[in-house]
């Protein structure tokens, strides 16, 4: 294909490319909840999906050129099915929220208990999700043309795509042979270890069970280490060690914790990882105020008119959704119309740090987001678990879909795609995620469980147990958490302060608050077994530059996408009485 082709106007929002995005929305979207479930956070897909993509597009258009002389697919149609699968993906992430609503109705916790049916969660998700992504769209500007952050995955789609596509035939084969071997090798261990349970599927240290300290055996883990690579693996691991090594001792010998478990633990460590991100992201923010601006000052700009989403459109539908979501959580879950309408105010600066977190780390700080909208619900609607959780959760749809949302722009800077069309995209693909998590999680649930015996999701654990803590007031809060809190917050901003003033050389030797943080939340045998795939990442690049270049980033995918989709099909033959769950 020529470069005038590939770039031709109007060849990328293609009937073909939305179809096949909508295939590609449906499969990520329901393999999903189980990586996020299992996981304890959720690998972005957009590889997976740029790869899928190039899987479907290439023989169907080789087969329309056959039949119809029809017109050879290109990058910027490949990259419309990645946005399209992206969204749906980061849409079905909030199945955390309700595995957290399900293990607190075991509790007892929420009276009445809350039970979404599938069309609830469905309006719900998709209400919130949808003004995320409009959101979203005018800090584009910002977020990549002004400060070009690197948003790691949406770049690693993008060239994976420019590649793909610039290596037709022979070129092209080993990379997708490498993503269909890492997917059968995923699989076949998720049997051994889940299904046919040859073996346990975690490997603790001696005497460290009640830590959660060992190894799990998911190539679906460490795939994502290889994805994400070593610089941020290593960042990560000063989190880990800080969380689950260092401090335990140090809290129980002064009274801070009962015992060193993982729950008491992590109910104590996330103070200071919250501080830790959420300072260094508003000191971010602030120190490029100048550029935030900007950003606002220009939407009325041509520039915004011509390649962007229209702004008039972004204002008509953020109040569409804003008016839906109100009214579905009043009806659904008795939600008061204007608590809801100040979870939305409040989501706003709290999507601006998660935009910048994920810029810099490629990690998306939701829980975190999420509980510190907790918090202010404490205060705002005392020992209401209901406005807790939906508020927060509220939240936590609106910072993921907008997350998604940059980094298919970064995709899409890469490629030369026209942002307005990314954004109608994910538009169309979010209603797709939302019903694959509404009729997925409820079959998952019941074929794998949920909680310490089943798909544990400790995002879940952490967002049940800090709703149930905060009934209890303030004062039931562990005992120095929020001079924990403090710390972090002083640690957060001088770090950041620091790789400010630095060269930018100098400056990515300074440990980025936001991978510490996020480090010190997820559980250590998660987070080891992660931290494998970036050391494996790191030590491939020496030996082997070429072919880490070449294979790293396809096979990474394969051991993700494996794990996942095989879950799924597990647990729907399960729920359809091929075999006994």
């Amino acid at each position: 294909m020529s470069e005038s082709t590939t770039n031709a106007p109007g060849t990328e929002l293609t009937l073909r490319s939305i179809l096949v995005g909508l295939i590609v929305a449906a499969i990520i979207g329901c393999a999903y909840p189980y990586c996020v479930l299992k996981l304890g956070f959720g690998p972005n897909l957009s590889v997976v999906s740029a790869f899928f993509g190039f899987m479907v597009l290439v023989p169907l258009a080789f087969t329309l050129r056959l039949i119809f002389r029809g017109n050879d697919t290109n990058a910027r149609e490949n990259n419309i099915v990645q946005t399209m699968g992206t969204s749906a993906g980061q849409t079905a992430f909030m199945c955390v929220l309700l595995a957290a609503f399900d293990m607190l109705n075991t509790k007892g916790v929420l009276s009445p208990p809350i039970h979404l049916g599938t069309w609830q969660i469905f309006f719900w998700l998709c209400s919130a999700s949808l003004l995320g992504i409009l959101l979203a769209v005018p800090m584009r500007r910002h977020y990549i043309d002004e400060e070009n952050l690197t948003y790691a995955d949406g770049l690693a789609a993008g060239e994976t795509i420019v590649v793909l596509h610039g290596a037709r035939g022979k070129g092209a084969f080993k990379p997708l042979l490498a993503l269909l071997l890492g997917g059968f090798a995923s699989g076949l261990l998720m049997i051994a270890t889940s299904f046919i349970k040859l073996f346990a599927d975690t490997w603790f240290l001696p005497g460290m069970q009640p830590m959660n300290i060992g190894f799990n055996w998911s190539l679906l883990s460490f795939g994502s280490g290889l994805l994400v690579g070593f610089r941020i693996c290593l960042a990560m691991a000063i989190g880990t060690a800080i969380s689950w090594f260092i401090l335990p001792s140090y809290l129980l010998h002064h009274g801070m914790i009962t015992a060193t478990t993982y729950p008491l633990t992590l109910r104590w460590v996330m103070w200071p990882a919250t501080g830790l991100m959420v300072a260094g992201g508003l000191t971010s923010l602030v120190l490029k105020w100048n550029l935030i601006v900007k950003t606002f000052q220009g939407l009325r700009g041509s520039t915004i008119a011509h390649n962007d989403f229209p702004m008039s459109w972004v204002a008509a539908g953020s109040l569409v959704m804003t008016v839906i979501i109100c009214l579905v959580q009043y009806f659904s879950m008795g939600i008061p119309v204007w608590l809801s309408f100040i979870a939305i105010l409040l989501s706003l600066p709290l999507m601006l740090v998660g935009l910048r977190v994920l810029g810099e780390t490629n990690w998306g700080p939701i829980s975190a987001m999420s509980n510190m909208m907790q918090a202010i619900f404490a205060l705002i609607s005392p020992g209401n678990v209901p406005v807790n959780m939906s508020s927060s959760g509220l939240t936590g749809t609106i910072a993921v879909t907008s997350e998604a949302l940059m980094q298919d722009f970064k995709a899409g800077q890469v490629i030369g795609s026209n942002p307005r069309h990314l954004t109608i995209a994910q538009l169309i693909a979010a209603p797709v995620g939302s019903l694959a998590t509404a009729v997925v999680y409820p079959v998952l649930r019941d074929k794998f469980g949920i909680g310490p015996t089943g798909l544990s999701s400790p995002i879940s654990v952490k967002w049940a147990g800090f709703a149930e803590l905060l009934t209890k007031g303030l004062a039931a809060l562990p005992k120095g958490c929020l001079i924990g809190l403090l710390i972090g917050i002083m640690v957060g901003i001088a770090l950041t302060l620091l790789a400010e003033f630095l060269s930018e050389k100098n400056a990515e030797k300074v440990p980025s608050p936001a991978a510490i943080g996020i480090g010190m939340l997820i559980p250590a045998s998660v987070l080891m077994t992660f931290i494998l795939g970036g050391v494996a990442q790191f030590i491939w690049a020496k030996v082997g530059k070429k072919s880490e270049g070449d294979y790293r980033i396809p096979l990474a995918s394969g051991l993700i996408a494996g794990e996942a989709l095989l879950a799924v099909v597990l647990a729907v033959g399960a729920a359809l009485g091929w075999f006994k769950p």
